[in-house]
């Protein structure tokens, strides 16, 4: 094998162990805890929603969860109930309820 292909296989190989490793959370989990009383109405004490029409937030990846609030925060993502829940939040509240909810165990599929 030359240089060049050397080279290309350990940019390959780098550039998968990074696209493969899992974003850490930048929150606080504990204080996302604190900041979740508004939450728990729809999502739950468990995050696992208090009906059908609720999403699960347990054990959702942190990362999407904080997207999905910013947008709805700015208004990209339309929810007439989840636009006035994010629209005070801090980039820290949502980095902080993220961790939160990501830490939570989600559903699970059962044993049979």
């Amino acid at each position: 094998m030359n240089m060049r292909h050397t080279v290309f296989a350990l940019a390959l190989l780098s550039a998968g162990v990074f696209v493969a490793a899992p974003a850490a959370a930048s929150g606080n989990a504990q204080l996302g805890k604190a900041k979740s009383a508004a939450c728990v109405a729809c999502h739950g004490e468990d995050g696992l929603g208090t009906a059908p029409n609720f999403p699960v937030l347990a054990g959702q990846y942190a990362d999407y969860l904080e997207l999905a609030l910013k947008q709805y925060r700015s208004g990209e993502r339309n929810n007439a109930l989840m636009a006035p829940m994010a629209a005070g939040l801090s980039d820290d509240d949502i980095a902080d309820l993220a961790a939160y909810y990501a830490a939570m165990r989600g559903l699970t599929t059962p044993k049979r």
